[in-house]
């Protein structure tokens, strides 16, 4: 009988608007990659508001006329980017989508729009208005005009599939880095953990540091990703305050969230990154094994204190411990 040999799979694609790599090992791990990259595709055809035939693209034309029946599984997702925003009180709001086609996000060039239009803007921005009724299995929007964008959880969700492929398949150790949200399942082949480098918001070749992690994703926000300057050196990014109308001013440049859910590092992140410091650490109390590396204006780093014997800055980095 012949017996199947451990592989090593990887490969890098474009989904999702950005650059992904996963690197997977284990017996049938080419099986395993190819099901992750159909994973991938099928998810941001149900997810994405930028394809027109998407579950998600259906609900923002019915906006202010029907709710539209929708998969068990979209059903899903929606319920928890609500639930993430009741919970925080709408500094991160799954309706936002009418601010990121005005600002352009998304787009090479974006510029700062009229004040008149954001203020218009802003106004149709407000999750309790995104209405799910899980007898019919229907999502709707009570106002023309608004839609739903699940930036900022979309990508969380995918890693979290993935995570579900790789156990499925019987994999013990890998790696996926979708533009920025890493997944990691167990450790490396050679039991020591993965080391996950962060970007130092104002240094393009320099980290805040690493953090070492088995069975966790890491994500990322902040100000650097895209942003632009405009002629009065004004810094504009691609994280808008659902609030405000604008990209978000707090005290926060960079917000990494280290935690067991991969959604919920990418909606903590985001939040964290509205909300700043004090009221962020208030909102993260409610995510068990969940914990920050936060850099604020300064460029002072604070890392809570599950992470203190497993993250190492850069050097040149001082650290502040805070407790969750």
């Amino acid at each position: 009988m012949l017996l199947r040999t451990e592989e090593v799979a990887q490969t890098v694609q474009y989904a999702m608007g950005t650059v992904m790599s996963h690197k997977i090992h284990g017996m049938y791990a080419e099986d395993c990659l190819a099901t992750v990259l159909r994973e991938i595709d099928r998810l941001e055809n149900h997810l994405s508001r930028f394809l027109p035939e998407s579950e998600v693209s259906r609900i923002n034309r019915s906006a202010g006329i029907n709710n539209e029946k929708i998969g068990s599984e979209t059903f899903e997702f929606l319920t928890r980017a609500v639930e993430c925003s009741r919970l925080c009180q709408g500094s991160y709001d799954v309706t936002i989508g009418p601010l990121v086609d005005l600002w352009k996000i998304g787009k090479q060039n974006f510029i700062q729009p009229e004040d008149a239009l954001i203020k218009q803007a802003a106004a149709l921005v407000n999750y309790h208005d995104l209405i799910l009724d899980p007898i019919e299995m229907t999502a709707g929007l009570k106002n023309s005009g608004q839609s739903i964008d699940l930036g900022g959880i979309g990508k969380g969700i995918a890693g979290d599939k993935i995570l579900e492929i790789y156990q499925a398949f019987g994999i013990r150790s890998a790696y996926s880095n979708l533009g920025g949200n890493v997944v990691t399942l167990g450790s490396k082949p050679d039991g020591s953990p993965w080391h996950v480098g962060i970007q130092h918001p104002r240094h393009e070749n320099r980290l805040i540091g690493s953090v070492e992690v088995s069975d966790r994703s890491v994500v990322t926000s902040g100000d650097y990703r895209r942003f632009t300057i405009d002629q009065n050196e004004n810094r504009w990014h691609h994280i808008l305050n659902p609030f405000t109308g604008y990209p978000t001013d707090s005290d926060l440049i960079s917000v990494t969230i280290v935690s067991p859910s991969s959604t919920t590092a990418d909606v903590l992140s985001t939040i964290l990154f509205i909300t700043g410091m004090y009221q962020g650490i208030q909102i993260m109390k409610s995510f068990p094994e969940t914990e920050a590396i936060l850099m604020d204006a300064e460029e002072q780093v604070f890392v809570t204190s599950g992470l203190k014997e497993i993250f190492q800055p850069d050097a040149g980095i001082q650290v502040k411990t805070i407790e969750i």
